[in-house]
Order: C-alpha cells, then structure tokens, then sequence
C-alpha cells in the first residue's frame, strides 16, 4: 500500500484521547497545565476527535486546565471533563465531584461507573441496585444540563464474565439515562482478543447506542483488543499517545490510528495529521521528559531501521520487501544502519549524499571502508550512531565544515558539600576567530561539560537552545583491562523533531563522552545551517 485510501470511502472511528488524564497517571509523568495545553493543542491539530483532560474534581490543576483553555478555543476536537458516579445515598446534584464536572464547563463529560458486581459491593460497598441508581442519576442529571455523556462502564469485561447480567444491566441504565456513548472498558487489561470479540458481539446486538472501546496492556493486548472490537462494530477508540498510562500502559492510539486508518480504511484523524504522526509523539515525549520509545511500531526511531546486508539491499530495490507500509504516511524516515554487516553499496550510496561523483571502484569507496573497519576493530560501533558515521566520511572527504574549534577544556571532580553539583568544567572555543571561555556546574562531569560546552556556543548559535540530550550510554569494551579498559560512549540528541546519534570510544570516560558530544553539537549544526542572526533568536523564542 502505497497511499492512503480515499477518505470518502472510509467509514468513521472516532478517536477519543485521554494522555492529559490516564496517560498522566503513568509513573514519572507529571504535566504542568502549560503542558497539558501544549499537547492539547497538538493533538487538536492532528484530528483528534475527543480529548480527556482531566478530572476537576479531584485536580485543581485540571480546573485551572479548563480555565485557561477557554481563552483560545480548540478547533477539532471536543474537550472532555472526567469523572464518577455520584456517591452512594446523595442527590446528582449534590454531589460535588459532579457539580465539579459542570464547573469544567466542556461540551462532554465522560462518567465511569462499575459494571462489576464484585467491584460494587467489595470495592464502594453498596448494593447492586443502588449502584444501578448511581448510574442513572448521574447521567440524566448531566443531559438534563446538555451535556454529551460517556459512559464508562469500568471494568466491563470482567464484569461481564463474572456477571453477564448485571453487567449488561449497568449499560442498560446508562443507556436508559441517556448517554451519548457506552464504553466497554478492560481496566484491569487481562483480556484476549477472542473475549473482547465475543462479548463486544452480544453488546452490539443488544444496543442502539453507539460502543466505544477502552483497554489497558497489562497483557500486552491492548492495541489488538482495541483494533478487534473495531472490527466488530465499535466506534469510539479511547487510549493514549505512546500508550502512556497506569501499570503497563494504555491502548496505544500511536499504533491503532495507523493500523485502522492505512490497513482497514477507517478514518482515524486527518490524513495530514496521520503524516505528523511520528513528529507528535515525539513532541508528547518530550513534554512528558520520558524517552521516546524506538522500538514504538510506526513512530518509533527504529520502526524503519535496517541493519542486515540482505535487508538493505531488499528495501533498496523495493521498499515492500522489509517495510509494511511507505514510512512517510506516518511521517517517519527509513534508517540504514551503518556497520560491517551493511554492505559495500549501502556504505557507498551514504558517501554519494555527501560526495554524488564517488563510484564503487573510487579510491574515496577504498578509503572510507577501510576506515569504517579500522574503527569498528577498535571498538567504534556506528549502528544507531550513524551522525558520528557521517561526520566520518565528510572528514575523510575534506568535506567537513568548521563550526567551531575546542581550544581546551578542563573537568574538576570533588565531593560536594555545599551544593547539589559534583562536578565543575571549563570550556574555551573560539568560532571565527573570537575566543570564549565558559565554566559551569553540573551534576557529575558529563553534564558540566555538556552546559559549559552548550553555554559557550550558545553565544555563536543561539538555535542550540533547541537541541538536547535524550540518552546516554556507556560499554566497557574490554573488562579484562580493568580500569585500563576502552569505554565506547553513545549518545542520542533531538531537537524536538529529529533524533541523531553519535559515539565517542577511548580508555577515558570523559574523553569518550566529549567526543560524542561535539559530534552531535557539529551534526545538530550541519543540520540547521550556522544562522546567528537576531532573526534565529526570535525563531527560538517562538517555538512552543
């Protein structure tokens, strides 16, 4: 497939995101409500039909979310306001987490309530018909204030084999209530494919009322649950951005959008939404401070990485042989690999990008694959490093551009006792002739290194306040040698949009790491140009 379908043809799954409220309840995600904003607007731009973000009853930082959102409006999707039942032996509208939901002031509210017998009379203590009442009450009380509702019937699934009836008498009332949606949810995440299917069958027989669908991956099945219910008849597909979530995650929407929209001719989001897909998630990473995961399917760095001599020439002559779909519909890249399995011609083909008159047979080909494996002997290793690769060949062609020139630097590493930094450098560059020298605090003496070797450049590029370090890994190569052993040191760069690598290998840490560092600063500097204009600033401080 190498386009997609016609979105006229295409029948609609209404893609319902809750990164800002499940997603958050991941472990080490903390979003402020700029953040929450941003990713807001983000997902708002790719298509996004609903957007979750929050539960104002128990989260001021949610009210102060919707507040603040009101000043500029989303154009797509519709925001949603999240919470529960009313509590047991009150009024709807005495309850205050639901008047809460009315405060939020968002066109839809999503209310969970327990469809498992177990959970209602084990977990909130009351009767199955009080609960029953809860549900009823809540909802009618939320349309009679015009209100879309969504139901969430938690724990759905496991109700449903515990108690078929009690479970398809919870939807029963909330359909009665009149909600807008019924969604089955798998919250506890232990479903098979083959359960979600044949109970989310009986459900769409026996209601009217359009089924959404939301799983959890605790058995890694999230995505495929979510994707089989859709098959069934299910419109609504709620989950997260990475699969961001509590435990193990969410249904992943990073992967399910792709897979019904390009496979199975559902419309998902907006096809240009679908080419920024990679791009987005990356950028929700981001905001999350978590590592973006590149092994992700479609958006993940190594979606599209081939390493294998057969591999590369297969996806070479015909990119159908290794790829199941063109990776630039999700707005992805392919990677070839660089290392001693890559092959002659896909060593050459990365030479001709730099050097195009450079043929099989030239003395450049020669030169540059001896070199290649001189270094990898050594210790150097350029999979997932193919910046420092490139870097290589430009020099080795007299081809590399002088950014900027390292006079010297210097790292002290002491005890600390009156700060939190344990270590201290000092960085003297010179970029056109004019000398600066920096120093900076940093914690341990890679990271001083990295501020005082930045802070100085800065002044030169001021478009490095876009780019960072993501990673950052070191091997012992040789353990024999004990403290005399060569380290290699690889690290990973972004400027929010693009990741590179680069490797650095010596029998000094820091020297390894230095190494890498200045080849991803130079690499970031290739790819940007050397613009130090006014003009680069005010692009910089214009970048959200």
């Amino acid at each position: 497939m190498s386009k997609i379908g016609n979105s006229a043809n295409m029948s609609k799954v209404f893609i319902y995101d809750t990164t800002l409220r499940d997603g958050a309840q991941a472990e080490g995600i903390s979003f402020t409500v700029n953040d929450k904003l941003r990713i807001a607007r983000r997902l708002d731009a790719l298509g996004v039909d609903y957007i979750e973000a929050g539960n104002p009853g128990s989260n001021p930082k949610d009210l102060e979310f919707f507040n603040s959102i009101k000043e500029k409006p989303l154009k797509h999707a519709k925001l949603a306001a999240f919470g529960s039942t009313r509590r047991p032996g009150i009024k709807a509208e005495d309850d205050a987490n639901v008047k809460a939901l009315l405060t939020a002031d968002t066109p839809v509210v999503a209310i969970f309530g327990k469809s498992w017998d177990f959970h209602v009379t084990d977990i909130i203590r009351t009767s199955l018909e009080e609960n029953l009442k809860m549900i009823y009450d809540t909802i009618s009380f939320l349309k009679s204030k015009g209100k879309e509702v969504v139901f969430d019937a938690e724990h759905f699934y496991d109700g449903y084999k515990g108690n078929r009836e009690y479970a398809m008498k919870t939807l029963g009332t909330a359909a009665e209530a009149g909600a807008d949606w019924l969604v089955l949810c798998d919250t506890n995440g232990g479903c098979f494919p083959f359960e979600i299917t044949e109970i989310t069958e009986h459900v769409l027989r026996e209601f009217t009322v359009p089924i959404g669908i939301h799983c959890h991956n605790d058995g890694g099945m999230a995505d495929a649950n979510s994707i089989v219910a859709v098959e069934q008849g299910v419109r609504q597909v709620q989950g997260t951005f990475n699969g961001f979530g509590e435990r193990c995650g969410n249904a992943n929407l990073s992967v399910i959008i792709p897979n019904l929209q390009i496979k199975r001719s559902k419309k998902c989001i907006k096809d240009e939404g679908l080419r920024e897909l990679t791009a987005a998630c990356r950028y929700i990473s981001e905001i999350a401070n978590l590592p973006h995961n590149e092994r992700q399917p479609y958006v993940g760095n190594s979606a599209f990485a081939h390493k294998g001599g057969m591999h590369i020439d297969g996806v070479q002559k015909n990119q159908h042989s290794f790829e199941h779909i063109p990776p630039e519909l999700v707005g992805n890249e392919r990677r070839i690999l660089m290392s001693e399995v890559s092959g002659r011609s896909t060593i050459l083909k990365r030479i001709q990008k730099i050097a195009p008159w450079v043929d099989k047979g030239s003395e450049e080909t020669k030169l540059i694959i001896d070199k290649l494996k001189q270094l990898e002997y050594e210790g150097y290793q350029f999979e997932g490093a193919e910046s420092s690769f490139e870097l290589m060949i430009r020099r080795a062609l007299g081809k590399a551009k002088t950014f900027f020139e390292v006079k010297d630097f210097r790292v002290l590493c002491e005890e600390h006792w009156q700060n939190d930094y344990s270590a201290s450098a000092i960085v003297k560059v010179a970029v056109d002739g004019i000398e600066e020298v920096v120093a900076a605090e940093g914690d341990g003496p890679v990271n001083a290194l990295d501020k005082a070797l930045r802070k100085a450049l800065e002044i030169f590029y001021p478009q490095l306040k876009r780019m960072r370090l993501t990673d950052y890994k070191v091997r012992v190569l040789d353990t024999t040698q004990a403290t005399a052993a060569k380290v290699r040191v690889h690290i990973e760069s972004t400027d929010g949009i693009r990741v590179w690598g680069t490797v650095g290998l010596s029998t000094s840490i820091i020297e390894a790491s230095w190494d890498a560092l200045v080849d991803s600063i130079e690499y970031f500097l290739y790819l940007n140009g050397n613009a130090s204009s006014e003009e680069e600033n005010e692009e910089i401080d214009n970048v959200v």
